[in-house]
């Protein structure tokens, strides 16, 4: 086969795929294998779900020729003409077969009911990965195995097992998440908001259809205006994050990570212990533009309020808040603030014009504080909206039919000045009813109580923010393989490989015998550093291989002797090193990740590296902004600008460091993980003080 005849077949390939994951979720036909009258088994629910499909429905049954008149047929190859989607609600062995005959009659996709696959074993990871092997093979789409299945109200296919969940209403809100049971929770938790869903997928074990293949779907989905994403474990990280980077400019998507407790493995150096697996996923989806929140219930407010309404792009976003309450304002301010929203003071002419239409006494400079609303309410929320510092508007007000109608109230600063209003309120359910019907039909978000008003403001200032970083990164180009490492890595090489990057190290020597360590201490400025140079000792401070302000010949004897005398396979072979001005210390590492792939983290160093664990992650590739991001990420940060008379830290050659260890990791896939701690910074730049590189083996 030449070379276009391959990359033709591998074209193919990838439209059918495409082909058959739109059949699979807009299907005009679809099987269900396993039908049954019997209430009990998944089959019937499926039947009963699937009910009020306009579509073909048929079941697959080897003995029944009609289930609640349903036609059935022995096999897929008996079925008039191929289906769409099949629906597999037989047990877990039998499924392999069955999804290799469906492939076999051009089914577009099959949904798999069961469980007892990867989950549960080695047995059901072979038949996981058989499942796996056919779609690859054959172009054919799977959702699942061991999920719920999805939902699409607005075609009336209902693809699940589960009952009730006909009941939840179309909208424009999509759904995808990998537990079965938590993509169920939010399409209920957004029906209950009066958002409804345009599709709620759970995709399970995910073998073949994943997060990425459905946001890229979403992406071009007319009926999909934001995404709410539920993630536990991805085996494909990148392609996720590549995946975002494409999507969150078009919609906005909100995300939920499960495992806040989990810190991951431990790796050798101090890295691996700072940089926690649920960090990463968090770190791919900010980079990629994606706003997380921490529950299920702030995921579904959250992404109800972007589907309405998203803000431009930009680096930071002023909000407006006008509440009728002083109280609730209070608590909507201290979110705002504490989140680092900013809430900016009214310019002098929008206060004035203000304070002209309320009663002395009240505050007026931002937030508004109206009291009760009155007349002139309408033209307080027009005049914040127009302030040259507002980006949007957040409005509290406890529901009060009588003396405040919020549609008429609000529409007016919405389509006067183009800004995005928010309204929050609580009250009775019937007025709460009417106030949202009246709302939605002028664009304007509602949410209830002053904390899900404030989420709404911060999640808007946050998409605005990410989608800003996003689009000032750029798409960054693949690092080509450098010439791959090997050996073994000591500090003086690593410091090598650092210098090679332009990070910068202190002068040192490396000394294999104690005649070589005082030449050294000869050549070199004093005072200096010697620490211990065994390959078998990887943290030196610890293990008392380190001795600082080395001046006299003495010191060093004594340094030389404290070294030698700590088992290992090489007691004389040291390190001398020029010590560093004082500084800022910092913490910069990179892992490959083995979904994610390569990631940098970055944070207060030293020996306060795990005692303090102030860190943010970054995915790899990194821009300057990037990094930015990450320090002003950090609780420390302050400690970087000069705090009570410390040295101010270079930002920009802290960025170049962070950047330069992503580059390295690209580079160089052989590199399992990378350190630098500390990296000591002060206002002439930052210096590599110690340095760690371990080769896969």
């Amino acid at each position: 086969m030449s070379a276009d005849t391959g990359d033709s077949a591998r074209r193919a390939s990838t439209e059918t795929r495409h082909q058959n994951l739109g059949r699979l979720f807009n299907p005009r036909s679809i099987a269900v294998v396993g039908a049954s009258s019997d209430p009990a088994k998944a089959g019937s629910q499926a039947l009963s779900t699937l009910s009020r499909f306009p579509g073909t429905l048929v079941g697959v049954h080897p003995r029944e020729t009609d289930i609640r008149g349903v036609p059935c047929y022995p096999s897929f190859a008996d079925l008039p003409k191929p289906v769409d989607l099949a629906v597999l609600a037989i047990p877990a062995k039998a499924c392999v077969a069955a999804a290799a005959d469906a492939a076999e009659s051009g089914v577009g996709g099959v949904f798999i009911v069961s469980g007892g696959f990867g989950e549960s074993g080695e047995d059901g990871a072979r038949l996981q990965e058989e499942l796996g092997e056919i779609c690859r093979r054959t172009g054919m789409r799977l959702l699942g195995p061991n999920t719920s299945g999805f939902v699409k109200p607005s075609t009336r296919c209902i693809a699940s097992f589960v009952p009730g969940v006909d009941t939840i209403g179309a909208g424009h809100i999509a759904v995808v998440a990998q537990s079965g049971g938590v993509n169920l929770s939010i399409g209920y938790m957004l029906d209950t908001l009066g958002e409804g869903v345009s599709i709620a997928a759970g995709l399970g074990n995910a073998v073949d259809i994943g997060t990425a293949d459905m946001l890229d779907l979403l992406a071009d989905d007319p009926d999909t205006k934001a995404i709410a994403l539920h993630l536990e474990g991805v085996t494909e990280g990148r392609a996720l994050y590549e995946a975002l980077c494409r999507v969150t400019p078009r919609k906005p998507v909100v995300a939920v990570v499960a495992g806040r407790s989990d810190i991951g493995e431990f790796a050798v150096s101090h890295t691996g212990n700072l940089m926690g697996s649920r960090d990463r996923p968090v770190a791919a989806l900010t980079q990629g533009g994606a706003v997380v929140v921490d529950t299920l219930d702030d995921l579904a407010q959250a992404v109800s309020v972007l589907a309405h309404r998203r803000l431009p792009a930009r680096p930071a976003t002023g909000l407006a808040l006008i509440t009728g309450q002083a109280g609730p304002g209070l608590l909507i301010t201290d979110a705002l603030k504490t989140a680092g929203v900013g809430v900016p003071e009214l310019a002098p002419a929008t206060v004035d014009d203000i304070q002209g239409r309320l009663p002395p006494m009240t505050f007026v400079k931002n937030p508004v504080d109206t009291g009760r609303p009155g007349p002139g309410f309408p033209d307080i929320v027009k005049a914040a909206a127009a302030d040259p510092g507002v980006d949007a508007v957040l409005v509290f007000g406890i529901s009060e039919p009588s003396v405040l109608n919020p549609s008429e109230a609000l529409t007016p600063a919405y389509t006067d000045t183009g800004k995005t209003v928010v309204f929050g309120t609580l009250g009775p359910d019937e007025d709460v009813a009417v106030t949202r019907a009246g709302l939605e039909e002028a664009g304007i978000p509602m949410v209830l109580g002053p904390d899900r008003l404030a989420l709404g403001g911060i999640v808007l200032a946050r998409d605005a923010r990410h989608q800003w970083l996003l689009s000032e990164r750029g798409s960054a180009q693949p690092e080509p393989p450098a010439a791959p490492l090997t050996g073994a890595f000591d500090e003086a090489r690593a410091k090598e490989l650092l210098r090679d990057y332009g990070i910068a190290a202190p002068q040192s020597r490396l000394c294999e015998t104690r005649a070589e360590a005082e030449a050294a201490f000869a050549e070199l400025s004093k005072p200096v550093v010697v620490k211990i140079a065994a390959a078998d000792i990887a943290h030196k401070t610890e293990a008392g291989g380190v001795v600082l302000d080395v001046a006299t010949d003495a010191d060093l004897a004594a340094a030389l002797n404290r070294i030698a005398a700590i088992p290992t396979a090489t007691p004389e072979r040291v390190l001398i090193e020029e010590m560093a001005p004082d500084g800022i210390e910092l913490i910069i590492g990179g892992i490959r990740d083995p979904s994610w792939g390569p990631c940098v983290v970055l944070g207060l160093g030293g020996i306060l590296a795990e005692a303090v664990s102030d860190s943010a992650v970054g995915i790899a590739p990194l821009s300057d902004m990037d990094v930015d991001n990450m320090l002003e990420g950090l609780r420390g940060k302050a400690l970087l600008d000069g705090f009570r008379g410390l040295p101010r830290a270079d930002r920009s050659a802290v960025s170049a460091a962070a950047m330069a260890v992503g580059r390295i990791l690209a580079e160089h896939p052989e590199i399992a993980e990378i350190e630098i701690n500390p990296l000591r910074v002060n206002e002439a730049g930052a210096v590599a003080l110690d340095a760690l590189v371990v080769i896969e083996d």
